[in-house]
Formats: C-alpha cells, sequence, structure tokens
C-alpha cells in the first residue's frame, strides 16, 4: 500500500498526488513512468514522474481524469492508501550537452518539468515552450521559472496568457534562428506531430515522449505497441522516447481513441453506482 501524503487540485479535472515510496524516489529518472493500481479490482493506468524526492522518500504524478479509474482516483484523499505503485518503468530520457528546447503541453508538463530540471543540472543550455488551451490549465510555471533557463515561453490557444496559439510558433522562430540543437516534445499527440513536422523542416532532432494506451506496463501485453520508421515497438520497455520524425502519428491516433466507447460506458456506470449510494 502506498500512502497519499499530499494532494494538488490545478483544475476541475487536473490533480497532482504526492505518494510515499522510498525505494522509487530512489531509482526514478526523467523520462520515466509508473503504473498505478487503485485497489485489487481496478485496472493498471500509466502516469509519468512528474518529481521525487530520494531523502524524503516520496514521488510525485499528475493525472487528469479522462475515465472511470482517474475519475476514482481523484476522490481519494491525502491519507489514503493506492494498492499498487509499480516503477520506474521505461527507458529515462537520453540527455546531452547542447542547446535544447523542451515543449509541454497540457498535462505533458509534468513530464517536460524533470527533463527541463535534469538538463539545466548538467548544464545544457535549455529555452521551454509551454502550452495549454488555457491560462487555467498550464501547470508548474513556478517551478519551470525556478530553473536556470534561457527562456521560458507560454502559449495558451485563447490568448488568455503568454502569445495567443500554438507551441509550434515560438518552435519554428527557435528553428530560423538556429537558437536550438534538439528538442524535447511531450503532450497531446496532435501537438507531438506538428512540432515533430516544425523540425523537419529545419533538420532539428526532436524526441517526443509517447503515452499510447497501456495495460502491464513490462511489455508483455503489446498494447502500447507504436510503429517507428516503419517498425513496432512498445512504449513501455523500448520508449516512451522515440524520434519523433519517425513516428506514424496517425497510427497512434487511431489506437488512442480504441476505447472511448467502453470508457463512456464505464463512467456511466460509475456515475450511476455513486448515484445509488448517495
Amino acid at each position: 500500500m502506498f500512502k497519499i501524503l499530499e494532494k494538488t487540485q490545478f483544475s476541475e479535472t487536473v490533480f497532482k498526488f504526492r505518494v510515499h515510496a522510498p525505494q522509487m524516489a530512489k531509482r526514478a529518472h526523467a523520462g520515466q513512468f509508473l503504473m498505478v493500481r487503485i485497489d485489487e479490482t481496478g485496472e493498471r493506468v500509466p502516469f509519468t514522474f512528474a518529481d521525487w524526492n530520494a531523502e524524503e522518500g516520496w514521488i510525485e504524478f499528475i493525472f487528469m481524469v479522462i475515465g472511470a479509474t482517474t475519475q476514482a482516483l481523484s476522490q481519494l484523499q491525502a491519507g489514503e492508501e493506492i494498492a499498487d505503485i509499480t516503477g520506474p518503468l521505461g527507458q529515462p530520457t537520453e540527455l546531452d550537452d547542447g542547446s535544447w528546447c523542451v515543449i509541454g503541453g497540457g498535462v505533458g508538463l509534468a513530464i517536460a518539468y524533470p527533463v527541463a530540471r535534469a538538463l539545466c543540472a548538467q548544464g545544457a543550455k535549455v529555452r521551454v515552450i509551454m502550452g495549454a488551451r488555457t491560462k487555467d490549465l498550464l501547470l508548474l510555471e513556478d517551478q519551470f521559472r525556478e530553473l536556470p533557463l534561457e527562456n521560458l515561453l507560454i502559449t495558451t490557444d485563447d490568448g488568455s496568457y503568454g502569445e495567443k496559439g500554438v507551441v509550434t510558433q515560438p518552435l519554428e522562430r527557435l528553428c530560423i534562428d538556429h537558437e536550438i540543437d534538439k528538442v524535447f516534445a511531450v503532450g497531446p499527440v496532435p501537438m507531438m506531430k506538428f512540432s515533430a513536422l516544425t523540425c523537419a523542416k529545419y533538420d532539428v532532432p526532436i524526441i517526443a515522449s509517447l503515452n499510447p494506451i497501456m495495460v502491464d506496463g513490462t511489455g508483455m501485453c503489446g498494447c502500447c505497441r507504436v510503429e517507428v520508421d516503419g517498425k513496432t515497438k512498445f512504449a513501455c520497455v523500448d520508449g516512451p522516447d522515440f524520434d519523433a520524425t519517425k513516428v506514424n502519428w496517425n497510427d497512434l491516433s487511431a489506437r488512442q481513441a480504441s476505447y472511448r466507447a467502453e470508457e463512456a460506458v464505464a463512467m456511466k456506470h460509475r456515475e450511476e453506482s455513486c448515484a445509488c449510494h448517495s
């Protein structure tokens, strides 16, 4: 059992949990993820490490309520326990020197932050582009601003904060001005796809952290398979980071939508069950 130490609510649907997990905190690296199961009958769902502290023995993950499991997870409070958390899983992000642009969109900012922090720690020049639909959904701005960044750029779809538009606008300017050598991107599939297309125009290497549907997180089920450079890869063991210019984004988008009907049924069933017990 894993005790929830802190619960933070960023918006109506976005939450952060700090959980007591000393062994995981000692081994976590930027880009890796964990699998959570609320109780013995629950499904396993993947979340990326947003932060951790080996000395204090805690890890943090951020999630958005999109289905019955995340809805149930959001109802837990500090002091309660989660049945199973497994991690760290996946390959750490490969970090090296140079001039980087780290792009995070939506909940993907939870993944972008430890990557940007790790790059800064090893002396790389780091520019960050934060993207969200609206200001209220922009995550971890204070934490990013505490890093020794070269620049922090913010975009919102509705123009409520920062530059109105999408992350590819400032990304293209950085590419044109030759201010970056490499890009790391994580967020919604369309954002990563068009970031890859932008970088490809200017021959700038780009890594994307993919978030396909997962079941076990250890490569056994094959559910998280993605097509990269015409070959099948498994995001849980081969990734989650891949060369974004070689990802079959259309296939990934289709696979992400595979269970939306079932998710809707599960959510309706949960809502009806909750109503019956209220």
